[in-house]
């Protein structure tokens, strides 16, 4: 070992959700674990989240059909071992109070601020060396790890990536765990922004700047995958969370089909106020149903009910029912909030999450190709891929 250069049984870089649930668990297995990140103080991502009561997990969060991956089946060993009911194991040993919001989605009552403390105060326990404001400069492989950084190098025997995907940069997010597995000669999924809003242009843009603020329940799909739950419209397109969710399966170039009143048989009801209301706008009919800016819009400036030939009344059925749009881009990394994509699966241990061809290397949370459904599904990756890495420590 150089003279100066500090030795430890882990190196964890990334103190993130996962990056802290590794360390935690890599400690009360007594093994001596440093964990760095570049910002000066841990859990950027944690204290942002929820808006800033921290979605920290899902009662549904185990199932691993609500993950998009290369292989779907690989997130299913970490999340059989540690599961949504064993986090909240954690957050109720430290009487932290939380709610069920709605879909399984658990919050803090207070401050995401409680499970940041509550997850600092187990690294204290478990003796982790965490060090903010390093800089890692470089990484290199012999017998052990050696890590370079603005304030000191260190040696390991076992380096554990943690430090997130490319969204959200403006809290530091990079590609730094892509370009240290490059150098490795592991695969990279190419990433994409995910759970993320979704721009249009042309018609369907002025109709939706004209809409900015008006929220329905709606079902929203892409190709063979739905979602129902509320859409926003905003000056550059659309969001909520029902877009939010069909972003991640959404692929630049292609559409998504919108159901604006799920519960509503269109036809049925259009035909039956023709019949009924024959002197009623089609507007004011829509206004039953839906916002009055809405029911606007979906009208096309058509006059009354009696005047509604079938061939219009079947389009504004189809209008109402399935709305075809083509966005134009989604928001982007800084508006995104994971990352779809990422250090391919196949080079990986799903029960370890330990590279096979470069032992003592191990990737996990966003870093990885496992991305969760909003709500909750990407906390608690975090917190089973972080703590099956930290028990192979």
């Amino acid at each position: 070992m150089a003279r100066g250069t500090e030795s430890f049984d882990a190196v964890i870089i990334g103190a993130g959700a996962a990056g802290l649930m590794c360390a935690i668990e890599a400690g009360r297995r007594g093994r001596r674990v440093l964990l760095l990140d570049h910002a000066s103080h841990p859990g950027a991502k944690i204290l942002i989240s929820g808006g800033g009561r921290c979605n920290f997990t899902n009662l549904e969060a185990d199932r691993p059909e609500r993950y998009l991956s290369s292989n779907p089946h690989f997130c299913k060993s970490a999340l059989s071992r540690y599961t949504p009911r064993d986090f909240i194991g954690m957050v109720e040993r430290h009487r932290i109070a939380y709610h069920e919001k709605s879909l399984g989605q658990l919050f803090c009552d207070g401050s995401a601020r409680a499970i940041l403390a509550m997850l600092l105060e187990e690294c204290r326990v478990s003796h982790v060396d965490l060090r903010g404001g390093h800089r890692v400069i470089d990484i290199a492989k012999s017998d052990h790890f050696r890590i370079e950084t603005n304030r000191g190098v260190f040696e390991s025997g076992a380096l554990v990536l943690a430090t997130g995907g490319l969204s959200i940069p403006k809290i530091g997010a990079t590609g730094f765990a892509y370009d240290v597995v490059r150098r490795f000669g592991l695969a990279i999924v190419e990433p994409q922004p995910g759970l993320v809003g979704l721009r249009c242009a042309g018609e369907t843009l002025r109709m939706c700047s004209a809409l900015t603020g008006v929220s329905v329940d709606a079902i929203v799909s892409c190709e063979r995958t739905s979602f129902r739950e509320n859409i926003l419209f905003t000056h550059r397109g659309l969001s909520g969370p029902a877009i939010l969710q069909i972003s991640s399966y959404w692929k630049k170039g292609g559409a998504i089909a919108i159901d604006l009143a799920p519960e509503l048989d269109a036809e049925s009801f259009l035909r039956d106020r023709r019949r009924t209301r024959p002197r009623a706008e089609l507007k004011t009919v829509l206004a039953e149903t839906f916002p009055n800016r809405l029911a606007d819009a979906i009208a096309l400036k058509a006059g009354q009910m009696a005047n509604l030939s079938d061939r219009a009344l079947m389009a504004t059925a189809e209008r109402i029912k399935r709305w075809r749009v083509a966005p134009a881009d989604s928001e982007g990394w800084a508006k995104a909030e994971v990352t779809v994509g990422g250090i391919a699966t196949d080079a990986l241990s799903s029960k370890t999450m330990e590279a096979r061809a470069v032992p003592g290397l191990y990737v996990i949370g966003e870093a990885v190709d496992v991305t969760g459904w909003l709500g909750g599904f990407n906390f608690q990756w975090a917190w089973s891929s972080g703590w099956c890495a930290g028990q192979s420590l």
